[in-house]
C-alpha cells in the first residue's frame, strides 16, 4: 500500500512496503534511524557486488573479457554518479572515501597557494570539509577564514564579508550532517565565483534526501558517499573534466594521466563500483511513474528523489510535532531549510544514555558529534553532541512512533 502522506491526505507516491522488502536487514525489526552514519543495502546492492567479484573481473583493458567486463563496470559506475549528481561522467573520481579525496584535492591545489591566499570553511561543516583545507592552508601560509553559524537556527552567516581577491576556495556543506541544516549553496557559491573563487561542496549528506544538480548548486567541485545512499563504502568525487585537467596530483609514474584516472590511486574497488551503479538504479526505480518509466536514468532520479524528500518531509514533521510535546527534550537548531535530520538531547539524561535506552527498545539513534566537531561546540553541545535521528526512504511513522514512546519510557 502506498504511503499516503502519513495520515494527512497528501500522497507521497512512495510505497513504503514495497521499498522496504527489499532491504534484508529490517527484519530484524530494528527502527533504523543512523542512515546519516551509513544508510541499510538493498538486497540488489548486495547481489550486484557479489555478482562482480565472482564475474571474472580483474584490471581494466580492451583485449580479454574479463578485461572489458571490468572497463564496463568501472565507466557504467560513473555514468551512474553523473546521472544522480548531474555531472559529467567524465569528471567522476571514486576514492576509498570523501576524506581522502578532499584530503587529495586540499593537497593538489595547495601546490599553488602560498602567504596571502585565503581559504573559507564553515564551522557547520563534518571535519571532512575542513581540517583537509586548514591542514593544507597552514602548510602553504595561506589564512584560513571561519564562516560561522547562528547557533539557534543554525543557519549559516553572511560568506560576503569573508570574501576577496585573494579568496582561492570556499568549502561548504550541502547540508549539515550533524543538525541537518541545508544553507543555500548557490547564493554562496555565487558570491565565491564574483571574486574568482573556486566551490566545494560536501554534499555527503545532502545526496540521500534530495534532488541535487551540480550546476544549479553552482558547485565547482562536489563529493558524495555511496554508503550514505544505498550503496557500498567508498567516497566519489564529481567535477568538470577541464578543472580536473589543470590539476597535478601526486601519482605513481606509470599510473594513468588521463582524467579521471588521474586522481585515482591504485586499483579501483571494481566490486564496489557495481554495487554504486546498482544503488543509483535503485533509486531511480524509487518512485515508478508512467510519466518517466523507461526514461532516461537522470528524469527518472529527479522524479524519485523529490517524491522522496516529499515522504521524508512529513514524518520529519510527525517527529518535530512529537519531540516537541516532550518537555524534557531540547531539538537544537531551526533552520530555514533542512533534511530529515534532527538533534536532540533529554534533561537529567547524557546523549549516550539516552542512545542506550533507546537501542535497548531496537531503536537505533545514535549520539556524538559525528565529526561535526566544530559545529557542535558553535551550538554550545561542546564535544557530547546530541541524539541524532535520521529518517530514511524505508523509515515509517510507526518507527518515529516507536522513537518518540521509547523518550517518553526514559522519563518515567
Amino acid at each position: 500500500m502506498a504511503d499516503r502522506g502519513l495520515g494527512t491526505g497528501l500522497d507521497t507516491g512512495l510505497d513504503t512496503a514495497r521499498i522496504r522488502s527489499h532491504f534484508p536487514a529490517l527484519d530484524a525489526g530494528v527502527a533504523h534511524f543512523d542512515g546519516p552514519g551509513g544508510s541499510q543495502v538493498p538486497l540488489v546492492v548486495a547481489q550486484a557486488v557479489a555478482d562482480a567479484m565472482t564475474s571474472g573481473m580483474c584490471q581494466r583493458g580492451t583485449l580479454t573479457a574479463s578485461e572489458r567486463r571490468t572497463d564496463a563496470v568501472t565507466l557504467a559506475a560513473r555514468q551512474a554518479v553523473a546521472d544522480l549528481v548531474g555531472g559529467d561522467p567524465g569528471g567522476v573520481v571514486f576514492g576509498r572515501s570523501m576524506t581522502q579525496l578532499t584530503m587529495d584535492l586540499a593537497r593538489t591545489l595547495a601546490q599553488d597557494w602560498g602567504p596571502g591566499d585565503e581559504v573559507v570553511v564553515t564551522r557547520l561543516d563534518h571535519d571532512a570539509d575542513i581540517r583537509p583545507w586548514v591542514i593544507a592552508a597552514e602548510r602553504s601560509g595561506a589564512t584560513v577564514r571561519w564562516l560561522g553559524f547562528d547557533p539557534v537556527t543554525t543557519d549559516l552567516d553572511d560568506v560576503t564579508p569573508l570574501l576577496s581577491e585573494r579568496t582561492r576556495v570556499v568549502a561548504l556543506t550541502g547540508a549539515s550532517n550533524l543538525l541537518g541544516t541545508r544553507p543555500d549553496v548557490a547564493a554562496v557559491a555565487a558570491a565565491a565565483h564574483a571574486v574568482g573563487a573556486l566551490v566545494f561542496v560536501d554534499a555527503v549528506h545532502l545526496t540521500p534526501h534530495a534532488p541535487v544538480d551540480l550546476a544549479s548548486l553552482g558547485a565547482d567541485v562536489l563529493v558524495c558517499s555511496p554508503y550514505k545512499f544505498f550503496g557500498p563504502h567508498l567516497g566519489a568525487l564529481v567535477a568538470s573534466p577541464a578543472l580536473l585537467e589543470g590539476l597535478r596530483p601526486d601519482k605513481l609514474l606509470p599510473s594513468s594521466d588521463a582524467v579521471p584516472e588521474r586522481f585515482e590511486l591504485g586499483t579501483l574497488p571494481y566490486e564496489l563500483l557495481a554495487g554504486v551503479t546498482a544503488a543509483v538504479d535503485f533509486i531511480a526505480d524509487l518512485l515508478p511513474s508512467p510519466a518517466v518509466e523507461g526514461g532516461p536514468r537522470r528524469e527518472r532520479v529527479l522524479a524519485s528523489m523529490a517524491a522522496l524528500e516529499a515522504h521524508e518531509d512529513l514524518l520529519l514533521h510527525h517527529l518535530l510535532d512529537g519531540l516537541a510535546g516532550i518537555e524534557a527534550v531540547t531539538v537544537h537548531g531551526r533552520p530555514a531549510r533542512r533534511t530529515p535530520t534532527v538533534l536532540f538531547t533529554v534533561a537529567g539524561h547524557s546523549p549516550g544514555a539516552v542512545h542506550r535506552h533507546l537501542g535497548e527498545l531496537g531503536v537505533n539513534a545514535p549520539a556524538s558529534h559525528f565529526y561535526a566537531l566544530e559545529a557542535s561546540r558553535h551550538a554550545g553541545l561542546g564535544d557530547e553532541g546530541g541524539v541524532r535521528v535520521g529518517l530514511a526512504a524505508y523509515t515509517t511513522r510507526d518507527e518515529v512512533d516507536r522513537l518518540l514512546d521509547g523518550v517518553r519510557a526514559l522519563l518515567g
